[in-house]
């Protein structure tokens, strides 16, 4: 027999189905959304409006100009909330830009806010002092913690578009064309059965290391 349902049911069926749609479609998308107890205040409506119709008018070059703690990184944080586009800030160091990264991911906590800084905690080049006729070679101390958020932010940048990148000037760098890093990702997924053979194949070929005394990033056993 077949089992029917009052039509007031059926609407409301409907409408929690179109409402679920809305929602997942709104995560795709997830635009920038500025989260703060703080409202413009001052001059900042002022740089905000201006800010944004120069982004708008395609001004390649703008200037915000103002004190220490007069409220610049929320000023542009409302900016970006509002041209709802994928921002690349660059600071001149690793500390600044720590600070800038910290600011904005509490300002934007459903977003993708992303760290790309140079992963090196010391770095000393190779040199040639001719006096001596000595050569020094090359030394240098990564940090794997600062190396997974390079990768974090090139994902992110990959699959989403309400990316925002704090950065150091060495994200010039970058790591290779977005073809080049593609060929370097292997995709596995939760419940699927994969041959051991061959995957440990595939993770040599991606550089990673045969070792069966100890395992870290890296390393295959």
């Amino acid at each position: 027999m077949r089992k029917m349902f009052p039509m007031a049911d059926i609407e409301t069926c409907n409408k929690v189905k179109k409402e679920k749609d809305v929602e997942v479609k709104d995560k795709q998308l997830a635009p920038f959304r500025l989260v703060s107890s703080f409202k413009p205040q001052g001059d900042q409506p002022q740089a905000i409006s201006k800010l944004t119709q120069g982004l708008g008018n395609g001004l390649k070059n703008q200037v915000l100009m103002g004190v220490t703690g007069s409220g610049k990184t929320y000023t542009m944080a409302q900016v970006i909330s509002h041209i709802q586009k994928p921002t690349l800030i660059l600071a001149h160091n690793k500390t600044l830009a720590s600070q800038l990264y910290e600011e904005m991911k509490a300002f934007f906590p459903h977003n993708a806010v992303e760290y790309f800084v140079s992963y090196y905690d010391y770095y000393q080049p190779e040199a040639y002092v001719a006096r001596t006729d000595t050569f020094i070679e090359k030394e240098s101390t990564i940090n794997e913690q600062i190396d997974r958020m390079r990768h974090g932010a090139t994902r992110a940048l990959m699959e989403r578009k309400d990316v925002l990148i704090v950065a150091s000037i060495s994200c010039i760098y970058g790591i290779g064309s977005v073809e080049s890093y593609s060929e370097m990702i292997m995709t596995l997924r939760r419940g699927e059965s994969y041959n051991m053979t061959e995957l440990k194949s595939q993770l040599v070929n991606l550089s990673y290391r045969r070792n069966e005394d100890g395992f870290t990033r890296g390393i295959l056993g």
